[in-house]
C-alpha cells in the first residue's frame, strides 16, 4: 500500500552520515560540507526563513564561533594556519544555519536519535570485541587505552561516547524503559572506564546525573544516582583488579591528592606545565591571542625551562581546556564573543523553548557535557573536535526546529 508520509530531510541523512563517518579521518567532511553547500544556495535564493528561532540561534552560535577565529588571524603567530581555518570554518556556520532551516518533524526526531543510539551500540560493540580478543575495526589494541573503532592513533572513544552518552541514555529510556537505560548505562561507563579519558568519566558522570534527574526528578532521581555511584564504584574496582591499564590511571589520579605540585602534575598528565605556558601566552597577548591553531607554535616561548612538551619550534598542541583555549588563542575580544553567545543563545532558548522534547532526548545535556568549563577538553578549533561539536550542536537544533503543529 502506497504512504504520502514525507521523506526524511536532507540534514537528517546527513546529521547520520557524519557521525558515522567520523572515525575515519576527514570522511565526515563530506555530509557536511554538501550540507554547507546546500545552505548557501538555500541563502542565496533567499530560501531561509530567518524569523524561525532555530534558524537565529544557529547564525548567532556559527558566526561566535567563526568570528573569535576571524579576529584572532589578523597577527596571528602563523597568519597562514589562522587565515585558512578561518576561511575554512565558514562552511560550519552555512551547515548549521541549513540544518536549523530544514523542515523537522517529531518523528525525524525520533528517527534520529534512534540512529545515533544505534551508531554508539555499533562502536560499544566493536569495544566489547576489542576487550575481549585484542582487536576491532579501528586495529589492534596496542596502547595503554581501550581505542575501539577510532583506532590506537585517534584515541577519542571514552571521550565521544561520554558526550555521546545523554542522547543514548534517553533513546535507551524511551525505547526500554527503566531496564534499558540501566542496560546502556552499565555498558557505556565499563567501556569509558576502560578507554581511560579522564575527562570522559568526569562528562558521563555530569551526564548521567542530568540525565536522570530529567527522566526520574527529585527524590527518585537521589536515590537512583546513589545507586550508580555504588555501582560504579563496584565496577571501577573490578576493572582496577582486573585491567592494569586502568589501574596505572587510578593510581595516577590519586597523586593529585599529594600536597605538593608534582604530584598534581603527574596527575593531571602534565597538563599544569601546559596551563602556565597558556596562562602566559594569554596575558602576553590579551586582545586577540596568538591566532587559532597558534598555540603549538607559541608555545616555546612561554614553557618552562624544562617542559616536556616542547620539541624543537613547537609544543603542545592545545591548552586542553576550553576557557583557556579560547583565551590564549583568541585572547579577551574571543572569550567576550563566547560569553556573548552563550548569553544570546540562552536568552533566545528561553524566550522559544515552549515544548520539552530538547529535554527529553538529551541533546542540549550532550552540548554542555561537551563543552562544561570543569574538565579538560579537546581542542574546540581542530579539525576533529571542532566538526564533532559543530555536529552535535547541529542535532540539537533540529530539536529546536521540530514542527509540533
Amino acid at each position: 500500500m502506497a504512504t504520502d508520509r514525507p521523506a526524511r530531510p536532507l540534514a537528517w541523512w546527513l546529521l547520520l552520515a557524519t557521525l558515522a563517518l567520523l572515525p575515519f579521518g576527514v570522511a565526515p567532511e563530506l555530509p557536511v560540507l554538501i550540507g554547507a553547500l546546500v545552505g548557501v544556495a538555500q541563502i542565496l535564493r533567499g530560501q531561509i526563513d530567518w524569523t524561525k528561532p532555530a534558524v537565529r540561534i544557529a547564525l548567532v552560535i556559527g558566526l561566535g564561533y567563526w568570528l573569535a577565529e576571524f579576529i584572532s588571524a589578523w597577527d596571528s603567530v602563523v597568519p597562514a594556519k589562522s587565515w585558512s581555518e578561518a576561511a575554512l570554518d565558514l562552511r560550519l556556520v552555512a551547515f548549521l544555519v541549513f540544518v536549523a532551516a530544514s523542515r523537522w518533524r517529531t518523528r525525524d526526531l525520533h528517527a534520529l536519535t534512534a540512529g545515533i543510539g544505534l551508531i554508539a551500540a555499533l562502536w560499544c560493540l566493536d569495544a566489547v570485541v576489542q576487550v575481549g580478543f585484542g582487536v576491532s575495526l579501528g586495529g589492534p589494541l596496542q596502547g595503554d587505552r581501550l581505542s575501539g573503532i577510532f583506532g590506537d592513533d585517534n584515541l577519542k572513544l571514552g571521550g565521544v561516547l561520554a558526550v555521546l552518552a545523554p542522547i543514548v541514555l534517553c533513546v535507551a529510556h524511551r525505547l526500554g524503559g527503566t531496564r534499558g537505560l540501566v542496560v546502556a548505562w552499565v555498558l557505556l561507563l565499563s567501556l569509558i572506564l576502560l578507554a581511560g579519558a579522564r575527562a570522559a568519566w568526569l562528562g558521563f558522570a555530569l551526564g548521567t546525573a542530568l540525565v536522570f534527574w530529567r527522566v526520574y526528578g527529585g527524590r527518585r532521581a537521589s536515590l537512583a544516582l546513589a545507586v550508580l555511584a555504588v555501582a560504579s564504584l563496584a565496577l571501577a574496582t573490578l576493572a582496577y583488579s582486573t585491567s592494569a591499564r586502568f589501574a596505572e590511571r587510578i593510581e595516577r589520579s590519586v597523586q593529585a591528592f599529594r600536597a605538593d605540585r608534582a604530584g598534581l602534575d603527574h596527575a593531571l598528565s602534565g597538563r599544569l606545565e601546559i596551563w602556565d605556558a597558556a596562562w602566559r601566552m594569554s596575558a602576553a597577548h590579551p586582545v586577540n591571542g596568538v591566532g587559532v591553531r597558534g598555540f603549538r607554535h607559541a608555545y616555546p616561548a612561554y614553557a618552562n625551562a624544562d617542559d616536556p612538551f616542547v620539541e624543537g619550534d613547537t609544543g603542545a598542541f592545545h591548552a586542553h581546556q576550553i576557557v583557556l583555549e579560547v583565551l590564549s588563542e583568541t585572547g579577551l575580544i574571543g572569550l567576550v564573543i563566547w560569553l556573548g553567545m552563550i548569553g544570546a543563545v540562552l536568552r533566545l532558548y528561553r524566550q522559544h523553548a515552549r515544548h520539552a522534547s530538547g529535554a527529553a532526548n538529551g541533546t542540549g545535556i550532550a552540548v554542555l557535557v561537551a563543552v562544561f568549563p570543569l574538565n579538560t577538553h579537546y581542542a574546540v578549533y581542530s579539525a576533529f573536535w571542532g566538526l564533532f561539536l559543530c555536529w552535535l550542536i547541529a542535532v540539537w537544533l533540529a530539536v529546536m526546529a521540530v514542527d509540533q503543529s
